[in-house]
């Protein structure tokens, strides 16, 4: 019996896992860990249950700091972006360009997409006042069928952080 809740359970967990194929190494061993323990008295995780809190309270917590720098400002050419029709299995990228438009350098510290199927590179360098910035976001349909709507999480020296950054597609098989 054990043996057959020990399946179970993983089989949840796998499934949480695989439908982005890329979590953070913390997430996923916070996550393992709590399955475990909970297979291990016997008892049974249900979806939704506290084994998966681990993820949802590191999402929330703001665990992505900005750096101790003074506050700027920043400017988007555009926050959302709409990849339109596109084949089950492209990789499409796009560049959203950030402005400093405050006084002091702007710092991009990290920017966390929601899902391991989105990729990002950004300007790692001080952005200084007036000046030019990118994030890059690269998004792998292979997962994905029909529509659908991404997000990565921009952390600055800025007031309101994080910033969000959203991109839609349309997958075609």
């Amino acid at each position: 019996m054990k043996k057959t809740l020990s399946v179970i359970a993983l089989s949840i967990i796998g499934f949480g896992l695989v439908s982005c194929k890329k979590e953070n190494k913390e997430t996923a061993t916070g996550t393992e860990t709590a399955a475990v323990d909970s297979t291990a008295t016997g008892a049974m995780a249900a979806p939704g249950d506290s084994a998966m809190a681990p993820a949802t309270a590191e999402a929330g917590t703001g665990a992505a700091a900005t750096p101790n720098q003074p506050l700027t400002t920043i400017a988007l050419s555009e926050s959302n972006f709409d990849f339109g029709k596109i084949k089950k299995g492209d990789k499409v990228e796009h560049v959203y360009e950030v402005t400093n438009t405050g006084s002091n350098p702007l710092v991009i510290s990290e920017v966390k997409p929601g899902c391991g199927c989105t990729a990002p590179d950004f300007t790692k360098e001080p952005i200084m006042p007036g000046k030019k910035g990118k994030i890059t976001l690269h998004f792998d349909s292979s997962n994905f069928d029909g529509n659908v709507n991404k997000y990565a999480d921009v952390f600055a020296n800025v007031e309101k952080t994080p910033v969000k950054l959203t991109f839609t597609a349309n997958i075609q098989p």
